[in-house]
Order: C-alpha cells, then structure tokens, then sequence
C-alpha cells in the first residue's frame, strides 16, 4: 500500500476548497486520488492544522507522520511564520531541515511549494507589504535550497501565472478556491507523474462548486476577514506598524537599501548554518 501523508497550514488542510457537507478537501486528497491507479490501494492522511507554523510541523505533524511510515510526504508551511513576531529565518530554516531531513531519511519522497507572498495577495500598502514580501522571499529561498538537498518534488506557487489569475483563488485572497486547489493538484501530479510516481488520472481542473462571488467576498471580509485581523492585532500588527515606520524612515532617508541588507544577511547566515547540518 502506498501511504501519503500531507504536513502543513491551512493551504494543505484545503481551506479554500469545502465540500458539500461542509468539510474541507483541498489539493492534497485531489492529489491522492489519483497517485495509484484506480482499485489500487492508497492511505492518505492529512495532518495540516490551519494556523500552522513551521514549530508546529517540526514538533507535532513530524513525529505523527514518521509513526505512519509514509511513501510519499507533502511539507508546505511558512506564511503562517511571517505573519508572526517571532519571525526568524534561522529558527524556520532548521525546523524545516529537520522535517524534509527525518522524513527523507525515512524513505519518503517529498513534495514542497514556495509560496506567495501574502501582502501582496492581500492588496497591502507598500509600507506594510514589504516586510512581509522580505519575509516571504526568505522562506520561499529556504524551500528552493531544501528542495534541492533533500531532491524534492517542488512546485513554485509564487510565480506570476499562480499569483495573478484570480480565478484560482478564494474569497479571502490567501487560499486557492476550489479551482486552484485542483490547479495545485494537477501541477504536482505531472511533477510526480514524470517521476514515475503518479500511475492514476490527473484531478480535473474543472470545479464542482459555484467560483465565489463579490458577495461572498464582502461577506468574508465581515465575518470571518473581521475576526482574523482581531486575532492579528495583539500578533502581528503592533510589529508590522513598526516595521512599516522603519521603511517609511529609511525612504525618507534614502537608506532603504538596508533593510534588504539585514534581511539578506540573515538569510545567508540561515542558509549556511542549515546547509553546514
């Protein structure tokens, strides 16, 4: 029996892509159908918790995907980290060495995404998109270089063709709807399928459910859009305000050049040390 194990945030728990009774599908189990060929045996499981952060795949979805002894394992996680205070890049490098390492090591062929960049998905000023678009670049070149070592199967979600076509995505603006979920899936089928490793169809790229509408959208932004911005203020917003001051300050100045600076370094330092593991 092939086993698939998913690890991650809110992207891989499918939120985005909800079913009829309410529960969320999403890219992954569009993916699991069709790795064996139909009548084949296949056990897919989905650890992705929403609210997600590189910790909690480390600590928690790690120990409980290794007990499952998976063929094939899904890590996808970072957004959640920027979004944070405690962002560091170094601590987020290790975490995720050690995840795409343990789960290597135990046979499994990994599958990772770098990601957008969720100021820029959100329609963000400047100020306050750019923080978190360094952010963003960091981790996304933490993925590229993990892939790389660990010979994973990566799919690259913040290109433009995936960024810009709004069809793809939710009414929240941070998760694919239900035609982007299968758009995900059927990016990484092929990706597999050249391997050798996806022997069943590819998902279809056609919708079951309706696409969200401006109303829908409205109505995110009053329900549940309202509550996640509550939720970030006591996170999240005090430092994104500071941060935003400092590029304020340093445009004025004409030193803005630094703050790519420092985030560069740290980056560098990040890589080295994971790399040196």
């Amino acid at each position: 029996m092939t086993r698939f194990v998913a690890l991650g945030d809110s992207l891989s728990e499918g939120v985005g892509d909800r079913l009829p009774d309410g529960a969320w599908r999403g890219w992954a189990a569009l993916l699991a159908q069709g790795v064996r060929p139909p009548g084949e045996p296949l056990a897919f499981t989905n650890l992705a918790v929403s609210g997600a952060q590189s910790r909690d795949v480390a600590e928690t979805q790690l120990p409980a995907a290794l007990a499952l002894r998976p063929q094939l394992a899904s890590v996808v996680v970072g957004v959640n980290d920027t979004l944070r205070r405690t962002f560091d890049i170094g601590l987020l490098a290790g975490r995720l060495d050690r995840v795409c390492g343990e789960l290597a090591g135990a046979g499994a062929v990994l599958l990772t995404a770098c990601l957008p960049d969720p100021g820029r998905m959100l329609g963000l000023p400047g100020p306050l998109a750019r923080p978190l678009a360094r952010r963003q670049r960091a981790v996304n070149a933490v993925v590229h270089a993990l892939s790389e070592r660990y010979d994973a199967v990566h799919l690259h979600l913040a290109a433009p063709d995936w960024t810009e076509d709004r069809a793809l995505w939710s009414a929240d603006r941070l998760h694919p709807g239900e035609r982007g979920h299968r758009a995900v899936a059927a990016a990484f089928h092929r990706l597999l399928r050249e391997r050798g490793l996806a022997l069943g169809p590819a998902p279809s790229p056609e919708p079951e459910q309706p696409p969200p509408s401006r109303t829908d959208a409205v109505r995110w932004l009053a329900t549940a859009g309202t509550a996640w911005v509550v939720r970030r203020c006591g996170d999240l917003l005090p430092q994104l305000l500071a941060l935003a001051a400092a590029e304020l300050r340093h445009s004025a100045t004409g030193t803005a050049a630094l703050l790519d600076t420092h985030a560069d370094t740290a980056l560098a330092r990040a890589l080295d040390a994971t790399m040196r593991a």
